[in-house]
């Protein structure tokens, strides 16, 4: 693991080469297929390095946030065509991918917790630098506390396991059974701010709204999921509390992914409408998660891969769209067919996969999500027959009313995408609809 740790470090001084932006791009997409051909251990820990190594979940998450990297780069063109500090703008983005990679490939809960803080700070950066509009200041303060708060009662509980076991390797606390409903609290709040759990969810679309794309295609990507992964660690420890208590969390993941699919269907700003619909998405998963049954935890992990892919997807699609047209607002996009025709397929294309048609590898996941909830509880069909229902309605909402209806007056031309942004396109829809042919790797069946 620490040769595209120090591979990862040599990447960075590249960034200020004059013409390092494109040979940043290669490095990351070269270390993805060279991290792919690796291929994860299914039983246990393999490439082991110090504290480093990667079991079958990180390898999976570790070649998504390599390959969303790499499509960043893709969509910030316009950073680099302005010249706007693009040289610390792929720094930071490098910074962030060592961040995730350490993150993911910790064995040791201390160096997880440091790494996964630590992905904040060029998150942060991103965010006040690049964003769009003076309320970026705001977002990142909001990232920033909520993210903060729920983090410090972890490290407490994380001193205190060590305190009574005198390790923190995963390995170890595999065996261990907490029983405190204090140490399940501590665990377990910074995950579910991470995730994010409704109610505690209000940090993200503002985050999203502010940032620019390729601080939405990381956020959405990967960031969000490091709170699932973080909870699929823990729980090894807190299986009898979770038997007890997650009755509570599935509850307010339900019932909040059905009002913010309301929120949802009132939204005029698009990367909003994204953002909230990723709160969906993401408390479906974690519903599944805290069922603690092999379906729920293996579908959750292969929506985490899903989601990533279609989510970052649509947020660079948005960005097509206010680069020519300066806006984000479904009033001034509309008629988009008319304008810019070709995108429209690619809408229709991300559109589908976020709603889970077949074959994206989200329907696989949500049908694994909806089988765990029902067989945990069939009252909680209630609630995901109108979280499937909305979730359509809303993603109809987006497509339709972007793509039909007439065209914004100020516009009188026609636009077709640069060869970039099909390519940027089709690398998060191709992986995402052909990863159903090896879908036994993803539900873990194995």
């Amino acid at each position: 693991m620490l040769k595209e740790m120090i591979m990862l470090m040599f990447v960075i001084p590249l960034c200020f080469l004059k013409s390092g932006w494109w040979l940043v791009q290669m490095m990351f997409m070269y270390m993805c297929f060279m991290f792919i051909l690796k291929g994860g251990s299914i039983i246990d820990y393999s490439f082991l390095s110090y504290y480093f190594g990667c079991d079958f979940m990180s390898y999976g998450l570790i070649v998504l946030s390599f390959w969303i990297c790499s499509l960043m780069v893709i969509s910030s063109q316009s950073v680099y065509h302005y010249k706007f500090y693009y040289k610390f703008f792929a720094s930071f983005i490098v910074v962030l991918m060592l961040m995730l990679y350490c993150t993911f490939s910790s064995m040791s809960l201390f160096s997880f917790y440091v790494f996964f803080e630590g992905s904040l700070i060029p998150t942060l950066f991103l965010i006040l630098g690049w964003g769009y509009q003076p309320e970026r200041l705001q977002a990142g303060i909001y990232l920033l506390f909520y993210t903060l708060l729920a983090s410090l009662p972890l490290l407490i509980g994380l001193f205190n396991i060590y305190d009574s076991l005198g390790s923190l390797s995963i390995n170890y606390t595999n065996n261990m059974e907490l029983s405190s409903i204090l140490m399940y609290m501590c665990l377990i709040s910074a995950f579910l701010v991470k995730m994010p759990m409704f109610m505690v969810h209000l940090w993200l679309p503002s985050a999203h709204v502010e940032a620019p794309v390729s601080g939405s295609m990381i956020l959405a990507g990967v960031l969000l999921k490091l709170g699932g992964y973080g909870l699929l660690r823990v729980y090894n420890m807190l299986v009898i509390m979770g038997l007890k208590y997650n009755i509570m969390w599935i509850s307010i993941s339900l019932v909040g992914g059905v009002l913010v699919s309301f929120i949802c269907l009132r939204q005029i700003d698009l990367k909003a409408l994204i953002a909230y619909s990723s709160v969906v998405h993401m408390g479906v998963a974690l519903s599944g998660l805290m069922t603690m049954a092999y379906w729920g935890l293996s579908s959750t992990y292969t929506l985490m891969i899903a989601h990533g892919l279609c989510s970052s997807g649509l947020f660079a699609l948005a960005n097509i769209s206010y680069e020519r047209l300066g806006s984000r607002s479904l009033w001034i996009n509309k008629g988009l067919m008319a304008f810019m025709p070709s995108m429209t397929l690619w809408w229709f294309l991300l559109s589908s996969s976020n709603m889970a048609a077949p074959p994206s590898l989200n329907l696989m996941g949500e049908v694994g999500l909806l089988s765990s909830l029902v067989a945990w509880s069939w009252v909680s069909m209630v609630m995901l027959m109108f979280m499937s229902f909305f979730s359509a309605a809303y993603t109809m909402y987006l497509y339709s009313y972007s793509q039909h209806g007439m065209i914004y007056s100020g516009m009188y031309c026609c636009s077709g995408g640069y060869v970039r942004e099909y390519l940027l396109l089709l690398l998060h829809w191709f992986p995402l609809n052909i990863l159903v042919m090896k879908g036994e790797l993803f539900i873990m069946w194995l």
